[in-house]
């Protein structure tokens, strides 16, 4: 793919828009907010838009845990209790325009196996291959967790993939993982794009 023509980048059959999580418990206020993680949403809405307007897919992932999941510290992992199923907090965020005939893809649904990635555990990746989906649009949150991790994958898996950069946010539990994050993405493959050059 030509990075220097903006052509390339302009959503077109064989493309999806994946929008990682961007759930009630990782925006300001949720059990595990991600900073600035709202901020995201209007970004990820005006790029529904343009996916709407090619009637091309959109897969949202999200956590969707047990109250027991094995990534909260009460059963020994790193993070508070977050989207625990079909509470308000694993709610998708209530300004994000999801269209109706958005895929939404659960993970880390049992007590025993977190899943950063949206395709670890799921059947994300045959939904996409049955669908001749071969180029991903990726936002979301958090940069530097469940972005990496699912763009990791969607390369592994034969992927291109264009990293929305002005629709993802990094917790950065250590200052500058969510820049790493991103270098580690680019490095992998990833190209990363912005709202510019996809809505001329």
């Amino acid at each position: 793919m030509n990075s220097e023509n903006r052509n390339d980048i302009r959503p077109q059959t064989g493309d999806a828009l994946l929008i990682v999580d961007v759930q009630n418990d990782f925006l300001p206020g949720g059990s595990l907010a991600v900073p600035r993680g709202d901020s995201v949403v209007p970004v990820l809405n005006r790029y529904l838009e343009i996916f709407a307007e090619q009637d091309l897919p959109v897969y949202a992932t999200r956590d969707w845990h047990p109250p027991l999941h094995c990534s909260f510290r009460a059963q020994g992992g790193p993070w508070p209790p977050h989207c625990i199923a079909k509470t308000s907090g694993a709610a998708f965020a209530a300004a994000l325009q999801l269209p109706p005939a958005a895929v939404i893809v659960s993970k880390a649904t049992t007590v025993e196996q977190d899943a950063y990635s949206g395709f670890e555990g799921t059947n994300l990746h045959r939904q996409l291959h049955a669908a001749n989906i071969r180029r991903l649009y990726i936002g979301g949150l958090a940069t530097d967790y469940c972005v990496l991790n699912t763009v990791r994958d969607a390369l592994r898996l034969g992927y291109q993939v264009l990293l929305l950069c002005d629709a993802i946010r990094a917790v950065d539990v250590q200052p500058g993982d969510g820049l790493r994050a991103e270098e580690e993405m680019v490095s992998l493959g990833a190209q990363r794009i912005t709202l510019e050059g996809v809505a001329e």
